[in-house]
């Protein structure tokens, strides 16, 4: 059991989850994640790892609400237990001194880019952060990124910072007025997949997170395989870091809607009998 120290919401649909996890905070590195079950009858998710604290022992995971297992994380609060909670899982981020790097990030991306972020700035990279949002509210960790960027750059629909550019119009102007090395994007997949296509003209290298399902985190599933350079890759071992250039996109699109009806009546299922209950 891994006992809960804090879960909150920072903003609409979108939660942070504390763990006391000592052994996972010693190894945790940059772009790795946790798999876990919010209880005995739930699936397996996997979440990126946010942050970590060595000599508390914590571990911090940010995460969208999108289906029944994160709405049941949801309804944790601070000092219950969750029953599996594995990690660290994946592959840690490539941290060198590159040059000058775009970390683009949206959604849940906003929490899961800022230790990559922490690290290319400590390893001594001039760091650019391009957020994407559908309106103003929805940012979240504005101050930490800001400590750890250089220059940031904020987007939302609603023209509240004097953006409303989706990311692509943003990234290729960050582009224009800068010699950038490398792009680092985490978010949806369709946002990686823009990122990427914004800069495989210019021959920027562009590294995505993958975030296809996955159901042991460990390779022995095949759930979360894709494609990149034409080659069968695992997002869990061999990633979930990956040139985005290489990737076959409208495969992972594809894959990524092979379980939407199961996930809605698993939610309603889950709602129904939530409701009855109480």
């Amino acid at each position: 059991m891994t006992k809960i120290l804090r879960r909150e919401r920072l903003v609409p649909n979108i939660h942070l989850i504390e763990v006391e996890a000592p052994e996972i905070s010693r190894k945790a590195q940059p772009g790795q994640f946790v798999m876990l079950m919010p209880d005995e009858k739930g699936e397996r998710i996997p979440l990126t790892i946010a942050d970590w604290d060595k000599e508390k022992g914590t571990v911090t995971s940010v995460f969208m609400v999108v289906g029944t297992s994160t709405q049941k994380l949801t309804m944790l609060e601070a000092g219950d237990d969750i029953p599996v909670y594995v990690g660290p899982l994946g592959k840690p981020a490539e941290i060198e001194k590159f040059g000058t790097v775009v970390c683009a990030a949206g959604c849940y991306g906003i929490g899961a880019i800022y230790p990559i972020a922490r690290a290319l700035k400590e390893a001594g990279n001039k760091v650019i952060t391009v957020l994407d949002l559908k309106a103003n509210y929805l940012l979240y960790w504005e101050e930490r990124l800001q400590a750890v960027s250089d220059d940031i750059f904020v987007s939302s629909r609603d023209g509240y910072y004097d953006c409303k550019d989706y990311i692509p119009q943003v990234l290729g102007g960050v582009l224009k007025g800068n010699k950038v090395d490398r792009v680092v994007s985490i978010g949806c997949t369709y946002l990686m997949y823009t990122c990427s296509e914004t800069t495989r003209p210019l021959g920027i290298k562009t590294i995505v997170s993958l975030n296809p399902v996955m159901v042991d985190g460990t390779g022995m599933c095949g759930a979360c395989r894709c494609t990149v350079e034409g080659r069968n890759k695992f997002a869990c071992v061999d990633g979930p870091d990956f040139d985005g250039h290489s990737v076959d996109w409208q495969e992972l699109f594809f894959r990524r809607k092979s379980y939407f009806e199961d996930e809605i009546t698993s939610l309603c299922y889950w709602e129904k009998e939530n409701l009855l209950k109480s």
